[in-house]
């Protein structure tokens, strides 16, 4: 039986957090509340994980979460964002649920089911809402509904049901055509059931996040991203900008680029890291 505070919603200091991704609209928990707070989370906190690269554990209690990225200033991946992203959304009244998905990137091989996104039941409709998955993420939610595209910004996204594979797809569409991001079942998952997934994720060395850099911002008219020392700008036109980045300079990037404020001390770890 669920809890008045599955998510923590209760522990937020939500003033705080909505402080942090600059939200000053209505409250009350209406679709127009969800896509204003969905817009403004996506758009101020980015999608990293250094913590990993710094040789810390990723935490996932709210405490942490909000020590991290309203507090500190930082970003995080999936499981830290939409963790307290679902911890908002609680506390404001919305009906949330922790779904699962399989991550494609225009892959159809079988990956693990590792990325945590959120559903939402608005007046006996659901919709799917997600600010963790990095640089061709959703900017605002869509309703789960087979066939349903919808533009925001720049970007075109949509969603299928593969009946077979008893899935849905999320899909965005690139110049050549529809790009698959990821699939995911409507099983309902825990935070406990993102706990497991995030020690695999943070610890396993055939994660893609424990050896490199992974930093992504996605904006209405921008998709930024800094892989390893690779730091990539795209804009609607798919045109490109595509440079190497020195190590003294990935601090003062991450902070003009994606939003993330980096201690004097987490710096110089950073720095020292891809300088061997």
């Amino acid at each position: 039986m669920k809890t008045d505070s599955e998510w923590g919603g209760d522990r937020l200091e939500l003033d705080a957090y909505l402080a942090r991704i600059g939200y000053e609209g209505d409250r009350r928990p209406t679709l127009e509340t969800l896509r204003g707070l969905h817009a403004a989370h996506s758009a101020s906190i980015g999608f990293e994980n250094l913590d990993i690269l710094l040789g810390r554990p990723i935490l996932l209690d709210l405490e942490s979460l909000q020590t991290k990225m309203v507090e500190q200033r930082r970003g995080g991946y999936c499981y830290e964002q939409n963790l307290l992203y679902a911890a908002a959304l609680e506390r404001l009244g919305f009906r949330v649920t922790g779904l699962c998905a399989r991550t494609r990137m225009g892959e159809n091989h079988i990956r693990p089911a590792t990325h945590a996104l959120l559903k939402v039941e608005l007046d006996g409709a659901d919709w799917i809402t997600d600010v963790g998955f990095g640089g061709e993420a959703l900017l605002e939610p869509l309703p789960l509904r087979d066939g349903v595209e919808a533009r925001q910004g720049s970007w075109t996204f949509g969603l299928v049901h593969e009946e077979e594979a008893g899935a849905w797809v999320l899909r965005t569409r690139h110049e050549d055509g529809w790009f698959d991001l990821y699939a995911f079942g409507t099983d309902r998952r825990f935070p406990v059931d993102f706990t497991v997934f995030n020690h695999y994720i943070s610890t396993h060395p055939r994660s893609p996040f424990t050896s490199r850099m992974v930093v992504q911002r996605p904006l209405p008219e921008l998709r930024s991203t800094l892989v390893g020392r690779e730091f990539t700008r795209t804009r609607p036109d798919w045109s490109r900008e595509v440079r190497e980045v020195a190590p003294e300079e990935i601090p003062g990037l991450l902070d003009t680029e994606f939003g993330i404020t980096l201690s004097a001390a987490d710096a110089e770890s950073l720095v020292a890291v891809h300088q061997n």
